[in-house]
């Protein structure tokens, strides 16, 4: 079906879909009828009867470590991101890391792009195919559209400069199979080398890149609130903004994303 009605206006199936994103985004979590529910009498309701059946005997399953050992996982994690005392040590103990599964179906490891100098640290959420086929962050299209929008106000990866210089990195170093959402042990695992990357690299600001990013730095999603909202992340100023991806789907979400552009240009300015 390409498109589709909504009350009396007739939309196309990408118009359908951003606005079920939008409303996602927004914390919509269940649809609404026509018809209202009373939900005290759904409550009331008794169940249906149990039809008795014999299951089929379930084959037994072997556990590894990795999957039932997530604080010994984490644990590791910490220790080797503690020892690392430069970016280069770091990534060294990151890419040999074993304690998460991504790592077996990705082709690169993406660690981090631009001037590590930089006083803006961008945190994204994890590689996509593009980014997993070049070993960086943020090259695919969400990536072009990131450089122009931080161009825009004067900041580019490519800057020797460290007061005009971007440093990007992601939550996760490994891409998703299908470039699902990060699982919440992914993260886990992944978060003690974050937070000594942006120890390591020391930058004034951080901008927290979408949901997953907000996630990991602040424990809280919802980006379409959090954005222009100046928050604290690893100890520094953060901004949330929404995903380059996002604006691609909705581009009059643009509009908003400028706002937050020039709240950061203020701020490292010193205005703000």
């Amino acid at each position: 079906m390409d498109r589709l009605t909504y009350q009396g206006i007739e939309l196309d199936a990408e118009t359908a879909l951003a606005l079920l994103e939008w409303q996602a985004e927004m914390g919509v979590d269940e649809a609404m009828g026509d018809v209202p529910a009373d939900r005290f009498q759904v409550a009331a309701a008794p169940p249906p009867p149990l039809i008795a059946m014999t299951p089929p005997a379930a084959p037994a399953l072997t556990l590894t470590a990795d999957d039932d050992d997530l604080p010994g996982r984490v644990a590791q994690a910490e220790a080797l991101a503690a020892q690392a005392d430069t970016l280069d040590a770091l990534a060294a103990a990151q890419e040999r890391f074993d304690g998460i599964e991504l790592k077996k179906g990705a082709r690169n490891f993406c660690f981090a792009d631009g001037n590590p100098a930089a006083r803006v640290l961008i945190l994204g959420e994890a590689p996509g195919d593009e980014e997993d086929r070049q070993g960086r962050p943020f090259v695919g299209r969400a990536g072009q559209l990131l450089d122009r929008m931080f161009d825009a106000i004067g900041l580019s990866r490519q800057s020797v400069d460290a007061e005009r210089a971007l440093y990007i990195t992601n939550v996760l170093t490994w891409r998703p199979p299908g470039n699902r959402d990060p699982q919440p042990d992914e993260i886990a695992v992944s978060l003690p080398f974050v937070r000594r990357h942006i120890e390591l690299a020391a930058p004034d600001v951080i901008v927290l890149m979408g949901n997953i990013a907000c996630d990991a730095a602040i424990g809280r999603r919802g980006i379409l609130r959090l954005r222009g909202t100046w928050t604290q992340a690893f100890g520094r100023p953060a901004l949330p903004m929404a995903h380059p991806a996002y604006l691609l789907r909705n581009p009059p979400a643009k509009r908003e994303a400028w706002a937050d552009l020039l709240s950061l240009a203020a701020r490292l300015d010193g205005q703000a």
